[in-house]
């Protein structure tokens, strides 16, 4: 369970434009229009780095606080507010200084304070605490209100759900990471109505296809896709595939899982890949603590490195040095894939913009430091055997491991870490995190659902970090089952555009000709020319289109062989068979009229060709938007 009192830790980036604190649409025109603003004009003379007059513009909770001269806004009260009245031209104290901004300026930030309200918590709880007390049946039930909740406020209507056929080529390609083949199309739209979606979930998440797809993903999140010639190849033989698949094979709870894989110190044979984490950055401390920082806090500090973050308070240069600490007395140990670590040395120094040299001591995100004695003053630490559990040992354990304490404390001290795995799940499943960008969770980026993302933390965290129940909770939400529309994104009110990833075009693709789903050659080619997993922004690319044009291990695979989808429907009698067959192959649903006439054209073009022009059909088919993402 977590404590109660570590909660307020992670609602110290919810209570800036959290709705029932700010109000919801403060929030939404924060976000959306004058945090960018004050980003531009205000922020670098009002803000983390430099504070004139004591005033702080970065977000909402220090303009509320005011400056030296003292109040600066009045909630809902654009004209008695001095933030406002300074920007108009000629005033007094004319903020910004050397520039007036526009009309349309000045009017988001006037409606941005009309649309202020301050919502005192009763009975004197803690936000985290009313979160907390709110009951629901399900996971999925708390997804479902909440969301519809955030409908409400807004005045947004949601989109049509998903008919049965949609849905079952969404949860599949999800949890197996390809397209359902017709025979499981049609046993599931022959299973009973009120049981089929429950009852395919349930399949999904028990076979071995999941833990694949789930190593996938966080084989992605984790290490970044492989850009070096064989480093695949490397991941896949020095067993860190083997250990994500097993880990999400068995179910194993998520900060469990990622302790083993921050300690780097398996203790079973099968656990043997959790060092690749590690081992793969060849003992690159600062690329191991960028790497570690969105995992277990949600958020990047890259920026941190030289200076406290520009933009994001919460985030201190210490905060990422003392990352780096955590890790800077491993070293990799040549000829295995071990990760030795020494019980002395390791202790730095890093100097901030000022020219201050300041220790590198071990701090997490929450605020709490590891306890560790320095060396004093010029006195040289000696390494001796007493100082490790077994001396004779290959790979020596210090007694005190500076590392495995950081991943203890990481993992189950750390409510943080909850938060980041069922963001960047949301985002994976529902195309953006409720926070966005998902590996970007810090005061720069308030949430969309500030009481559903707490709520699913404080769930998930409860629930002993159980990774299945989560996403089985998830894919069985209305929200999740919703289909295309026009609301805006961040509202969740209608399916976003996914782009499938590298894998579930291979395999969809496999499956489309009737070929078994897996073929490293094809996945490999793919994942050359459509790296992305979760991209910001999907965007299409040159390379990605001339793989789909022109790609022989594209082309491959739409020849026609014995017994495969192309022979079979080339041998039908007549080309709108041929057209019929040819979309439910690769759709998994029937022609409109109209594409049924252009398609059946399309092959009476080349009636000496049946063949030929049935590959042609399928190749665009195959290459078409529709194909290249989720169903909507």
């Amino acid at each position: 369970m977590i404590r109660r009192t570590s909660l307020s830790v992670a609602c110290v980036f919810l209570l800036g434009c959290a709705p029932g604190v700010l109000g919801a649409d403060a929030a939404t025109l924060w976000s959306q229009k004058v945090q960018p603003l004050f980003d531009v004009q205000c922020v670098k003379c009002h803000g983390p780095i430099e504070q004139k007059g004591g005033l702080e513009l970065d977000t909402p909770q220090s303009i509320l606080r005011g400056g030296e001269d003292g109040v600066v806004l009045v909630p809902g009260k654009p004209e008695d507010s001095r933030l406002f009245k300074n920007l108009v031209a000629g005033v007094d104290s004319h903020m910004p200084p050397k520039k007036q901004l526009t009309d349309a300026e000045r009017e988001v930030i006037r409606e941005w304070i009309a649309a202020m309200k301050v919502v005192p918590l009763s009975g004197g709880e803690s936000a985290s605490q009313q979160i907390a007390s709110r009951k629901f049946g399900s996971l999925t039930e708390a997804v479902d209100v909440l969301v519809a909740e955030g409908w409400e406020r807004l005045g947004v209507k949601p989109a049509p759900a998903l008919e049965d056929p949609a849905w079952c080529r969404r949860v599949t390609l999800d949890l197996a990471g390809r397209i359902p083949t017709q025979t499981e199309l049609d046993e599931f739209l022959n299973a009973p109505a009120e049981t089929r979606r429950v009852g395919l979930v349930d399949k999904l998440l028990a076979s071995k296809e999941y833990a694949v797809r789930m190593r996938e993903l966080w084989d992605a999140f984790l290490m970044g896709r492989a850009k070096r010639p064989g480093q695949d190849d490397r991941r896949k033989q020095n067993g860190w595939w083997a250990f994500l698949e097993s880990e999400f094979q068995a179910n194993r709870p998520w900060n469990e899982t990622l302790r083993k894989v921050l300690a780097a110190r398996p203790q079973k044979p099968e656990e043997k890949g959790a060092t690749w984490f590690l081992y793969e950055r060849k003992n690159d401390h600062q690329a191991i603590a960028e790497a570690v920082a969105p995992v277990i806090y949600g958020t990047k500090m890259d920026c941190a490195q030289c200076h406290d973050h520009p933009l994001a308070r919460e985030i201190k240069q210490s905060h990422y040095w003392g990352l780096v600490t955590a890790f800077n007395r491993g070293k990799n140990v040549e000829g295995s894939t071990a990760v030795a670590e020494s019980a002395i040395g390791g202790y730095v120094n890093f100097t901030n913009l000022k020219k201050e040299s300041q220790p590198a001591v071990v701090t997490l995100l929450t605020g709490r430091s590891l306890s560790e004695t320095w060396p004093s003053g010029d006195k040289k630490e000696e390494d001796s055997d007493d100082k490790y559990v077994d001396p004779a040992s290959k790979v020596r354990v210090p007694k005190y491991s500076r590392r495995e304490a950081f991943a203890e404390a990481a993992t189950h001290e750390n409510p943080l870490l909850a938060r980041a795995f069922v963001n960047r799940m949301w985002g994976a499943f529902l195309g953006r995190g409720i926070i966005h960008p998902a590996d970007e969770m810090n005061a720069r980026n308030v949430p969309s659902h500030p009481e559903l993302l707490e709520w699913m933390a404080q769930d998930f965290a409860a629930s002993g970090h159980d990774i299945r129940r989560f996403v089985r909770g998830l894919v069985l939400s209305g929200v999740y089952a919703l289909g295309a529309g026009d609301a805006a994104p961040e509202s969740f009110a209608a399916a976003l555009e996914r782009p499938l990833t590298a894998e579930q075009l291979a395999r969809s693709w496999r499956v489309v000709v009737g070929m078994a789903p897996e073929d490293e050659g094809l996945r490999r080619a793919v994942v050359t020319a459509m790296p992305d997993v979760l991209p910001r922004e999907y965007n299409a690319t040159f390379q990605q289109a001339l793989f789909l044009s022109s790609a022989p291990a594209f082309s491959e695979i739409l020849k026609p062989k014995l017994g495969n989808t192309l022979e079979r429907l080339a041998e039908l009698s007549s080309a709108e068979a041929r057209s019929r067959g040819a979309f439910l192959a690769t759709y998994g649903r029937s022609p409109d009229s109209e594409e049924l006439a252009q398609a059946t054209a399309f092959l009476n073009a080349r009636p000496e060709q049946p063949s030929e022009a049935v590959r042609d059909l399928l190749w665009a088919l195959m290459s078409s938007a529709e194909f290249l993402t989720m169903p909507r």
